[in-house]
């Protein structure tokens, strides 16, 4: 039996001794595409970084292919995370190719990702629209083969076209090379296109969770009581 690419147990986490999260449990196999949602404020970034090694646990563990760890995030990235956090990671004195090299993504396939980059891949950073920021921040995470991707609100302020790219390069990594990915997106329906499965999350805890077919069944009802009423 696979082991779970990512997994929290009973895990509590927060600032200080200030749990922000309570009690978390979930699991993230390879090959499959999880969904964290919620309202502002609900724990999903506090999750998002206790995942990655950046927010130590007050309770419980992180596990990754079955193995509990406490490695910080540059050690948990040697061993095949990427972490793709709010803000874009665009280094931006420097060209697209270069962007892609420092990171030690493969070029040829940032470009088979997002066709688009390839006219602007002499361009800096710093000159690039929002949408292909985002693109290259992806495909900088994308391109080095991870076997775990954690991605935090990859479609904040962009246009739909630039989020339904973004999120089928995600689905096609967990197709194609069994990425297991975590993805908190703002917006819901949008994700549970793409997504397997899903939590959502309310005040730290995870309140809710299913099939992606499932809570996609339910979304209107989902979204009047997690989202206050919110379309997303």
């Amino acid at each position: 039996m696979t082991n779970p690419a990512i997994e929290a147990r009973n895990l509590s986490a927060g600032y200080g001794k200030q749990a922000v999260i309570r009690n978390i449990n979930i699991v993230v196999n390879p090959g499959e595409v999880v969904a964290l949602l919620g309202s502002n404020g609900a724990g999903k970034t506090t999750t998002m970084l206790s995942l990655a090694g950046e927010l130590s646990p007050l309770e419980g563990e992180v596990l990754i292919d079955g193995k509990p760890t406490k490695a910080p995030l540059h050690v948990r990235a040697k061993q095949g995370m990427s972490y793709v956090t709010e803000e874009k990671s665009v280094i931006m004195g420097l060209s697209t190719r270069d962007n892609l090299r420092v990171a030690k993504a493969d070029v040829d396939e940032a470009l088979r990702l997002f066709p688009s980059l390839d006219k602007r891949i002499s361009v800096a950073g710093g000159s690039l629209s929002g949408g292909e920021q985002q693109m290259l921040t992806l495909a900088r995470a994308l391109g080095r083969h991870p076997k775990i991707l954690l991605a935090d609100e990859l479609s904040m302020g962009l246009a739909p076209l630039i989020v339904q790219r973004l999120l089928q390069a995600v689905r096609e990594a967990a197709d194609t090379r069994g990425t297991g990915v975590l993805l908190v997106e703002q917006h819901v329906r949008q994700a549970l296109k793409y997504a397997d499965r899903a939590y959502v999350m309310r005040r730290g805890v995870v309140e809710l969770e299913g099939t992606a077919k499932e809570l996609a069944s339910r979304i209107d009802d989902i979204e009047a009581t997690y989202f206050a009423g919110a379309k997303a």
